[in-house]
């Protein structure tokens, strides 16, 4: 679990380190407000990607034909993560999450919030598909799944390179989709 007292003492010696007095009036609850937000937006390091699909799964097969191949798309997944190199905020992310089933399905509000929980971790972009494809595979018993993947890093757009319009492209195919083009296409 996220340790907030630990969180707020290093806070108190980054200030510091920085130079500036973590006492001073604008700074004095600055450590406990970092605490609280790090514990909600790194809420995804609670859990594993298996605890994370026993979270979320909520599938249906009543009244759904799944004898006939069907492709579930949702597109446009808003979000975003941390950069485990920097810690630095992955912003503007949108996923494109998509599956063929297997028998089950899943809830549509159980891919978006996979995709959150997947992004409340220091992580990279790359690794971000391959947890939401593994979690989704999970869940689903699908082995065809595709998560597309975009959005902007504050470590190239903010520092360093600083090119502020810099869009990072990541896929994970998995199945069919490695090899069935028409497939990929239908997500991108």
């Amino acid at each position: 679990m996220i340790d907030t007292k630990a969180i707020e003492e290093h806070i108190r010696g980054i200030i510091t380190a920085l130079g500036d007095d973590p006492g001073r009036p604008g700074l004095v609850d600055t450590p406990r407000r970092v605490a609280a937000m790090y514990s909600e937006v790194f809420e995804g390091m609670n859990y594993t990607n298996h605890e994370i699909a026993q979270m979320f799964d909520v599938t249906f097969d009543d009244d759904i034909d799944t004898s006939k191949e069907k492709l579930i798309v949702m597109k446009d997944i808003e979000f975003f993560s941390y950069c485990e190199h920097h810690m630095a905020l992955m912003y503007d992310m949108k996923a494109s999450v998509a599956y063929i089933p297997n028998g089950r399905v899943i809830g549509l509000s159980k891919i978006v919030r996979v995709c959150d929980m997947v992004g409340k971790r220091l992580q990279l972009q790359e690794r971000i598909g391959q947890d939401i494809a593994d979690i989704i595979g999970r869940i689903t018993g699908s082995e065809d799944i595709a998560v597309v993947i975009e959005g902007k890093h504050s470590c190239v757009n903010a520092r360093g390179v600083k090119n502020h319009n810099a869009i990072t492209h990541t896929e994970e195919f998995r199945g069919r989709f490695r090899t069935d083009i028409d497939l990929q296409n239908r997500i991108r």
